[in-house]
């Protein structure tokens, strides 16, 4: 129970800050600067970061265990289940996001080119459990983009489980490489990239994890 609980609190406070992102966003705040001011208060705040959805082995399941139990006793976990609702929407909202970015470009999701940058669940591991970058990639080919990726930890894209396979190997991140697509998808921000590198020759950049401080054209915030 002590571990279900610090997953589901997790859980739930991602959850929230995503909604709060999402509500942020639609009336054109920067969720990060929020969340910053908000982490200077001395007690009673933690601050909790948004992103593209959640990974690994243990927040995007554990909670669910506790959910299937407490059914036995009658019981409904009502902030458990909108949690991984907003939690499991997050994807299809980044998706919003490309497509817009796409827009600017006056180019559609279709015969697009997008680089996903970092396909890991979280920075600076290999671990890809759960990771939202593999939904986003399913999603993005579906809808006809073609798809590309880099992690400086995952060398080739590994066989998972209930996933679709991309026969695919992590492409040099150069100039030229990131010129060459006409979006890169900020998915994982992993601190050994390049941030200028990539913001300097991207045509556009979907940044889901508030790398990008600066307001710029070619910068959209997911």
């Amino acid at each position: 129970m002590t571990k279900l609980l610090e997953n589901i609190h997790r859980a739930v406070n991602i959850g929230l800050v995503n909604e709060m992102k999402i509500v942020a966003d639609r009336m054109e705040i920067d969720i990060h600067e929020v969340i910053r001011a908000a982490a200077t208060k001395p007690f009673g705040f933690v601050p909790y970061y948004p992103g593209p959805g959640l990974g690994g082995h243990c927040i995007p399941i554990d909670p669910f265990y506790l959910t299937w139990k407490a059914r036995e006793y009658g019981v409904s976990t009502r902030f458990i289940e909108l949690a991984g609702e907003i939690n499991a929407s997050m994807p299809d909202y980044v998706i919003a996001k490309v497509t817009d970015a796409l827009n600017r470009l006056r180019k559609s999701v279709n015969g697009s080119t997008i680089l996903i940058l970092g396909i890991a669940y979280k920075k600076n591991v290999d671990d890809m459990r759960e990771s939202p970058s593999v939904v986003l990639m399913e999603k993005l080919r579906a809808l006809g983009a073609q798809v590309s990726y880099n992690d400086p930890y995952v060398p080739v894209f590994p066989k998972l489980r209930g996933h679709a396979h991309f026969d695919l190997s992590s492409v040099p991140l150069t100039a030229e490489s990131v010129a060459s697509y006409d979006c890169v998808l900020l998915a994982t921000d992993h601190d050994e990239y390049d941030y200028e590198l990539i913001r300097v020759n991207a045509h556009m950049i979907v940044d889901t994890r508030g790398r990008y401080l600066e307001p710029a054209k070619s910068v959209v915030k997911a």
